[in-house]
């Protein structure tokens, strides 16, 4: 027998300033269904959601949640007030038989429940968010932009702890590998209407390309038949009192057809232009070294950056990364070692703090009262590239409209303020670019074009990102900051350090004497890849997942038991040690489930 839908919108109607958001939409999310909710930036997604979550009341349609069916919503910005810690936000309104699992999650995230909210930082608060809607394991999740501010560890956990829930969810994500491993349905928001597809987020760009040439046909034919019938009206019958009006009165409502169509929103005009060839020797770093206090950033590294190299820098969060990169730049000092910079730098910085705008100036002001971009006696024009352009029309270029001009930057979205960024960063000529998080709140279709303009690009490109697939895209070469000091250089990108990593690994383990090779990338050859085996690429992705697995399963049964441990709970608390002994028997089967699995595919592998 079907069962009845989680959650059911049906004829919504919204319009914020005047203008529709969406009108006339419907959809349904089922039990088990796991949606990529994906669109341009802007195009309502996060409204949509927070519709979905009932939190905005729309102008008209119903939404329907059936009795006793529970939704939860992890929005982008959680509102922490009246709550001390984030733990304590975190823990409200959770029941007491689901405390074990806050811990848990809490521990997968790496968020820290006695962190202060008055001190914390917009990631520790979406963190904050999101382990708060894991806990309450509602039958529905709604998760906007859930790997923001996440490292590449904790977003590979979330991976696999939404890969093993019963639940329902619906997720909003510019990164493309997670939407590709856990995604089996597809909405897409465009232009005020939601398409479902029955397949998951790969292969979304086909579809989307299908259905944007299947729109561009049907105006084409409606372009000429318009044109065909404006032609009628003025030479096909010469006695205008015989017009036929009711052709007439059609040939007006193709013309209201067509105007009534909404064209799609480009992309952005992205351009970089290197500046002056730099030299080959980018930079030269001998046995850097540094501290703060107790933490160590790194010890005794050596990299050498030639020109035309992209360089991406991985490692958890708070391990040092951005430090890094300022040392490498020579706006750190080193404790020891040095790092000689090559001839001919221009330095572009796009930094993940956004500290380059201005949140409480326009967007107009933010461009022309840039020093680098300011046109002498001009108030309403920026230099780009060498060349006068007017403000609102190099703002166009990046999707930005003329009302959009002199709004304040505070009143963007994360996606608009990066675009804006990207707008100041790529008016300037450089060679050297440092891309500190870029791909944060950017839409799929920007990163893309951004992937594009980096391939194009002369110069040099110095990255950190925690997008796995944006990584594979650019990098030449990983720098992988594994905590206590260490790093070590890879070739490749993401997928070819992960591969090279458990070799590396084992090496250390069975040698731990060894004086450990410095990460100098002259003397870095690259690993020897897996041997071929039995496995199929799913199988052997499935295989590299299953430690982790069973790693947080024994890490939930270990707080079970001891939760199970307490005295008096079956006297005092029935119905939680029936529920804690539910769920500590589910999580022994899974174990036991999931290490037959690895065992037998280790065995065919």
């Amino acid at each position: 027998m079907a069962r009845a839908p989680l959650l059911q919108l049906s004829d919504i109607s919204l319009t914020f300033g005047g203008n529709p958001v969406f009108d006339g939409l419907s959809l349904t999310v089922q039990p088990g269904d796991r949606l990529a909710l994906v669109g341009r930036n802007g195009s309502g997604k996060s409204t949509l959601m927070k519709v979905m979550a009932g939190l905005v009341e729309p102008d008209r349609g119903a939404r329907v949640v059936p009795q006793g069916v529970t939704v939860g919503y992890m929005e982008q910005d959680p509102d922490l007030s009246g709550y001390a810690t984030l733990g304590d936000y975190a823990a409200s309104g959770l029941p007491e038989d689901h405390a074990w699992r806050l811990s848990v999650v809490a521990e997968g995230l790496k968020f820290r429940p006695e962190a202060p909210v008055a001190t914390a930082s917009g990631g520790e608060r979406r963190r904050a968010a999101l382990a708060k809607l894991l806990a309450e394991a509602p039958e529905l999740m709604l998760l906007d932009e859930p790997t923001n501010h996440l490292d590449i560890q904790a977003i590979e956990w979330l991976e696999a702890e939404l890969r093993d829930t019963r639940a329902a969810f619906v997720l909003i994500s510019h990164d493309r590998a997670f939407l590709k491993a856990l995604s089996r349905a597809t909405l897409w928001i465009d232009r005020g209407e939601v398409r479902r597809r029955e397949a998951g987020f790969d292969g979304f760009e086909d579809w989307r390309e299908e259905v944007w040439a299947a729109e561009d046909e049907a105006r084409h034919k409606l372009d000429r038949k318009i044109k065909a019938e404006a032609r009628w009206a003025v030479e096909g019958i010469s006695a205008r009192r015989k017009r036929n009006m009711g052709r007439v009165r059609a040939l007006q409502a193709l013309r209201e057809e067509r105007r009534s169509q909404i064209r799609r929103q480009g992309t952005a005009a992205l351009e970089l232009e290197a500046g002056a060839t730099s030299g080959r020797k980018v930079i030269e770093a001998e046995h850097l070294a540094k501290a703060f206090g107790d933490k160590v950033i790194v010890r005794d590294l050596s990299l050498r950056v030639l020109r035309g190299d992209r360089v991406a820098f991985v490692g958890p969060n708070g391990v040092g990364k951005t430090t890094l990169l300022k040392m490498l730049t020579g706006e750190v000092e080193p404790n020891s070692g040095k790092v000689t910079l090559g001839t001919k730098l221009e330095i572009a910085v796009f930094d993940q703090t956004r500290a380059a705008l201005d949140a409480d100036a326009s967007l107009w002001e933010n461009l022309t009262g840039d020093p680098l971009l300011k046109v002498s006696g001009a108030t309403d024009q920026v230099l780009v590239r060498g060349q006068n352009r007017h403000v609102v029309a190099y703002l166009k270029d990046f999707l930005f409209d003329e009302a959009q001009a002199r709004a304040p930057v505070r009143s963007l979205s994360g996606g608009e303020k990066a675009r804006l960024l990207l707008a100041k960063l790529m008016a300037k000529p450089a060679n050297l670019l440092i891309l500190d998080e870029p791909t944060n709140d950017l839409d799929v279709e920007t990163l893309d074009l951004l992937q594009d303009i980096l391939d194009g690009f002369d110069g040099t490109v110095l990255l950190v990102s925690h997008d796995r697939d944006f990584i594979d895209r650019v990098a030449t070469m990983t720098v992988a900051l594994e905590g206590e000091g260490r790093a070590t250089v890879y070739p490749g990108g993401w997928s070819d350090y992960a591969a090279q990593r458990p070799v590396q690994e084992s090496v250390a383990k069975t040698a731990p004497s060894e004086p450990k090779l410095k990460p100098d990338v002259k003397s870095v050859a690259p690993a020897p890849r897996p041997a071929a085996s039995g496995l199929t690429f799913t199988e052997r992705k499935r295989f590299d997942d299953l430690p982790a697995l069973i790693a947080r399963l024994e890490a939930e049964i270990a707080k079970l038991t001891e939760f199970l441990a307490q005295p008096d709970l079956f006297t005092a608390e029935p119905v939680k040690f029936r529920k804690a002994s539910e769920g500590l028997a589910e999580r022994q089967a899974a174990l036991a489930a999931a290490e037959e699995e690895w065992l037998a595919l280790a065995e065919r592998a």
